[in-house]
């Protein structure tokens, strides 16, 4: 019960095109080393000079370049793909997207959705430079989605979450009560947050659910200004990392996940079924 898989680390720009051009790169090398499952980062179709940007490229769900891009490359590599976060046209509301990762299956098949649920509205302190405190509102722009999502790979069963849900435990924790084993995290942290706290969440949730995480991010300073962490993350359930794209800018790591060791571990520490508390699911 061995799978190689890829997480993907890109610096996108406002250029959907360019963009696309430098995942299938990085998508073919993924498959070179084996991967049968490789994950993009959040926005990695494009990082737009403005928020309002990746509204004017959004897509109708199962319709537009973007997923065709990923149906392709899944189809064409032989390859199951988490298509980061590409944004999608939201019903009624015209001004805002859902910010959705979609799975694509090796035949280019779109087999799950999950949309962002918790919407980075933040003033972040730089204690280093005063005068670059960052602010973001990214509800201006997304619709937050509400259905949590758990999809059957043959890597195993992953469970979906984006960036900034990675603050929120309880969601994890559902998702592993849903059957997970995997946990995706496509992200685009920005430098002071990722410094502060990027490694240090992605390996808690890994221990708190007994899960791996694979966790893609965006790197680098892009076109609008913006720095983003990158230390794209393979983390094992133990919570150790066991591949890291260590440089800035485009780069893969690749690892072999086991969930008969994962399943072994579960049963000889068996912390999940020692819970005292359970957590409702949303109404």
């Amino acid at each position: 019960m061995t799978s190689r898989v890829a997480v993907l680390q890109m610096t996108s720009a406002p250029e959907v095109d360019a963009n696309l051009t430098t995942a299938r790169v990085l998508l073919e090398r993924a498959r070179a080393e084996g991967a049968t499952l490789a994950a993009l980062p959040e926005n990695f179709a494009i990082m737009g000079r403005k928020e309002t940007d990746k509204v004017a490229v959004a897509e109708a769900p199962g319709e537009g370049p973007i997923q065709a891009f990923l149906g392709h490359c899944a189809r064409e590599l032989g390859l199951w793909i988490i298509g980061g976060t590409i944004p999608l046209r939201v019903e009624n509301e015209p001004e805002r997207v859902a910010s959705a990762s979609l799975v694509f299956d090796e035949r280019g098949r779109c087999v799950a959705r999950y949309d962002k649920i918790h919407l980075f509205d933040v003033a972040i302190p730089n204690r280093e430079a005063p005068d670059r405190n960052e602010r973001y509102r990214e509800s201006a722009t997304v619709a937050p989605g509400s259905q949590l999502t758990v999809a059957p790979t043959p890597a195993g069963r992953v469970g979906m979450a984006v960036c900034y849900d990675v603050r929120f435990p309880e969601l994890f924790r559902m998702l592993q009560e849903q059957g997970a084993e995997i946990l995706s995290l496509p992200s685009a942290f920005t430098a002071p947050t990722g410094k502060a706290h990027w490694e240090l969440l992605v390996r808690a949730r890994a221990v708190e659910n007994l899960c791996y995480v694979l966790a893609p991010a965006q790197s680098g300073i892009h076109p609008n200004g913006r720095e983003t962490w990158g230390d794209s993350l393979i983390v094992d359930p133990w919570g150790q990392v066991v591949s890291r794209v260590a440089e800035a800018g485009p780069g893969l790591a690749v690892a072999e996940i086991d969930r008969t060791v994962q399943q072994e571990l579960r049963e000889r520490f068996p912390a999940l079924s020692h819970r005292r508390f359970s957590i409702a699911p949303p109404a």
